[in-house]
């Protein structure tokens, strides 16, 4: 195996970058490899799920994720790790790469089970979401081509090497959203999950409308919208102030509580009130949940379990985002391990949207020029914000004919002002996407 017998491999599999680590002694199946010390890594590799490992100490907390991983023989044969897992310690943080030789094949155990500096593992993400890796002795062809390398970025405690890609998903972003652009008004629209058109004429349309535009059809996967991007509209009342309005970042449902436990309809009779327009036998539950501060109309408080604002940390695995009634109750809760997969993946290169839109004679919607775009976060730095209360819970959450049969709609979200974003993304920008 040379170095471009393994980069023809990795573009065969869909892939578009490789990431190399130079592995230290300790870099061994034994004391696992050291992955970065922060939980940026989640940005890049895709997760089908973390669990917190509680220990009731903050030095050995941790959240075990579990990944697809294969390594890459020399023959070009791919071999299932299934044990492959990464570590997330919160403590520092940090994220080490472990499990990784259990039950493979044929796995690298020469090379991965030894105290050798200066070995080469390489990794890359599939098309279809796996992960390949490959590991190289320092003494090896592919160690030496490496070394002569030019063009080599750094992302983190990794080296990268950008492999040729048919699209730049980035400009083909824009592109489309400048299409979008000069359409002017567009009638409001949405499409179901096999990718038909429909009407849509909910107040929330200006999302539907945008994701129709590009395609996008409603899913459950906790994956960016398009091309590797995650697309959201937010409504303005002038194009020139995009830094002035309110936008929704996540809509999850909670992951325990009395909300979960009993169920939304014996939490909205407990917890909701009556409509406050008049609208008879509806119930509501809704209004801004800031950290600390107890609403009046629900008399819940949003508090964080597990996070340390001072250091940024989180302190307990089994940390989450809670509301909780006056007897100490937690009625909903969104644990900090579902929040994680979700949050890292799916928003690490966010693209945000503002729209106008004009309800007199039917629904439309026209999207401005000026976009925001950003790049790389990290789950601490939403807890953070919502610590200092500019990220919020704003839920829009309804029961209608409550004494006779009642229909329920969900509606959970997370809130900040666009003002705010730039706190969440190590590069944010504003982009007039017209120049």
């Amino acid at each position: 195996m040379n170095l471009q017998n393994l980069k023809s491999l990795f573009i065969d599999n869909g892939c578009t970058k490789i990431y190399i680590k130079k592995l230290s002694p300790n870099d061994n199946s034994k004391n696992q490899v050291y992955f970065g010390g922060s939980f940026e890594i989640l940005n890049i590799l895709p997760i089908s799920e973390i669990k917190n490992e509680e220990a009731g100490e903050w030095n050995k907390e941790r959240f075990k994720a579990s990944i697809n991983f294969s390594w890459i023989a020399e023959d070009g044969n791919l071999f299932p790790a299934p044990n492959a897992q990464l570590i997330l310690y919160p403590k520092y943080p940090e994220v080490r790469f472990s499990g990784f030789l259990q039950k493979c094949q044929n796995p690298p155990s020469a090379l991965m089970t030894q105290r050798l500096a200066d070995r080469l593992l390489f990794f890359s993400v599939a098309k279809n979401g796996s992960i390949l890796g490959y590991v190289a002795d320092p003494n090896s062809e592919i160690a030496n081509e490496f070394a002569n390398q030019q063009n080599i970025t750094e992302h983190g405690v990794f080296k990268l090497i950008e492999l040729p890609q048919v699209a730049n998903n980035r400009a083909d972003l824009i592109n489309e959203l400048l299409r979008i652009h000069q359409l002017g008004w567009i009638k409001s629209k949405r499409l179901d999950r096999l990718g038909n058109l429909m009407a849509c004429e909910a107040p929330n349309c200006g999302g539907y409308t945008l994701e129709a535009e590009l395609g996008i059809t409603p899913n459950g996967y906790s994956e960016p919208d398009f091309l590797g991007w995650e697309v959201k509209q937010f409504g303005v009342a002038n194009f020139a102030r995009v830094n002035s309005a309110i936008i929704t970042l996540m809509t999850p449902e909670p992951t325990d509580g009395i909300y979960r436990t009993d169920g939304a309809e014996a939490f909205l009779r407990q917890y909701g009130y009556a409509d406050r327009t008049g609208r008879e036998d509806r119930i509501n539950f809704g209004g801004v949940h800031k950290m600390g501060v107890r609403h009046p109309l629900t008399n819940l408080e949003m508090q964080l379990i597990g996070f340390d604002a001072e250091s940024g940390k989180i302190r307990n695995t089994n940390g989450r985002i809670s509301l909780v009634d006056i007897n100490g109750n937690e009625t909903a809760s969104w644990s900090f391990a579902s929040m994680l997969l979700h949050w890292n993946r799916k928003h690490n290169q966010a693209c945000y949207v503002p729209s106008l839109s004009e309800t007199s004679n039917e629904r439309q919607y026209k999207y401005g020029n000026n976009i925001i775009l950003g790049t790389g976060t990290d789950f601490q730095l939403f807890l953070g914000q919502m610590a200092n209360g500019n990220i919020y819970y704003d839920p829009g959450i309804k029961m209608e004919n409550a004494s006779t049969k009642p229909k329920i709609k969900k509606r959970s979200q997370f809130r900040i002002k666009s003002q705010n974003l730039p706190y969440l993304y190590k590069v944010n920008e504003v982009l007039d996407i017209s120049k």
